[in-house]
């Protein structure tokens, strides 16, 4: 007898219904092979917080008894695959209180693979996933994030695209012909069929080793234990703030040493401190505090506290002062300030080159005008096409 466990990685609220129906889609393919599974969500401590990592479930096993011991925990400890379905996820993940920043793929089993939908190539993503002690396996289905906005489900066919990948990369959880009955059935259509199809054929494994992948430190908090707990409900207040980076001058607020919050984000402001107007409003407007105001009045903006709104570019009245670009661009969370003013001249260099010429795919945050939507769909058909 074998259970398997798949865990899909997403962005909170924007891709729920993606990852609700990648786990069906496993569950039900499982029933055309008498096998019986279950599929769950586990919600980060802020699910309504748009773009909060959270992960949904698919567990199968073959008879339902062995389901049922493998459902006494409360989510699978280890996992066969880890789907994640935003690239920028790759550089950890921070949706549970007091855990800190873990890996994506931390639970996945040794010799496991993770599925990333990106743009990007595997060495790239290499890059951000931080290294495992075992051995595991990366698969990459080439595309952008399917990350339509809250009311509207980008039907691009990831999810079809991941259980042909699934197919491919894990042949004993269920066969591609299973999936294809179940897509069949469910999604009755024949081209979502095909995009399965294509996806089991194109699927490549790339072994990864455990010296492969980001260096940088994890970090993690102790969780305080029932003796240490205060009497009734107490939850402490944020220190108030204090001078820029400690100084006397300019203000930086204080902020939680628990939840750094930028593991929520896929864009990043970056400032053209050169063109800035000093007018506050980014400050202002931040619903995260995450702008530190500088001792000559600019606003540098806190790339751990920074969850990627882009609220600050649609405030500034002043044209490319503030620019949301990809995360996938970035490799640390260092100051543009500091950067600024060490080397102003580097600066705008770096500045230039982050927002003409980015190497991941544009991104927007929901629906921008009426025809985006129609636009980004004819665009991934298009691109489909082409890959075949």
């Amino acid at each position: 007898m074998t259970t398997y466990a798949v865990e899909v990685v997403y962005r909170g609220i924007f891709q729920k219904r993606l990852s609700a129906n990648i786990c069906r889609g496993i569950v039900l393919a499982a029933h055309k092979e008498a096998k019986v599974g279950t599929a769950f969500g586990r919600y980060g401590d802020s699910p309504e917080r748009n773009g909060i990592p959270a992960k949904f479930f698919a567990v199968v096993a073959d008879t339902p008894l062995e389901l049922e011991e493998s459902l006494a925990k409360y989510e699978p400890k280890e996992v066969d695959v880890t789907i994640c379905l935003d690239d920028t996820l790759c550089k950890g993940i921070e949706s549970w209180a007091w855990y800190g920043l873990q890996s994506i793929g931390a639970i996945t089993k040794p010799g496991g693979t993770l599925i990333v939908t990106s743009k990007q190539t595997t060495e790239a993503l290499l890059e951000d996933i931080h290294q495992k002690d075992a051995p595991y396996n990366l698969a990459i289905i080439k595309g952008p994030a399917s990350f339509s906005g809250l009311w509207v489900y980008k039907d691009d066919h990831t999810d079809v695209r991941i259980l042909g990948a699934l197919a491919k990369v894990c042949p004993g959880l269920v066969s591609l012909e299973s999936y294809c009955k179940a897509i069949a059935e469910q999604w009755k259509s024949e081209a979502k069929l095909k995009s399965a199809q294509r996806s089991y054929e194109q699927t490549q494994l790339r072994p990864v080793e455990p010296a492969e992948g980001n260096h940088g430190a994890l970090y993690s908090f102790d969780k305080p234990g029932w003796e240490e707990m205060k009497e009734a409900l107490v939850i402490s207040g944020i220190a108030p703030g204090t001078g820029f980076r400690g100084g006397e001058g300019g203000f930086q607020p204080g902020r939680s040493d628990v939840f750094k919050k930028f593991s929520t984000r896929t864009m990043r402001p970056v400032v053209n401190f050169e063109t800035c107007t000093k007018c506050t409003l980014c400050w202002l407007q931040c619903p995260d505090s995450c702008f530190d105001v500088t001792p000559d009045g600019l606003y540098d903006a806190n790339m751990e506290a920074c969850c990627g709104c882009g609220v600050c570019a649609d405030v500034c009245p002043v044209a490319d002062c503030v620019t949301m670009v990809n995360e996938a661009d970035f490799t640390d969370n260092s100051s543009q300030y500091e950067h600024y003013q060490r080397d102003k001249k580097g600066y705008l260099r770096w500045l230039g080159g982050k927002t003409a010429t980015p190497k991941a795919e544009s991104r927007s945050h929901g629906l921008h005008h009426w025809s985006q939507y129609q636009d980004e769909m004819v665009a991934a058909a298009k691109e489909r096409s082409n890959d075949n």
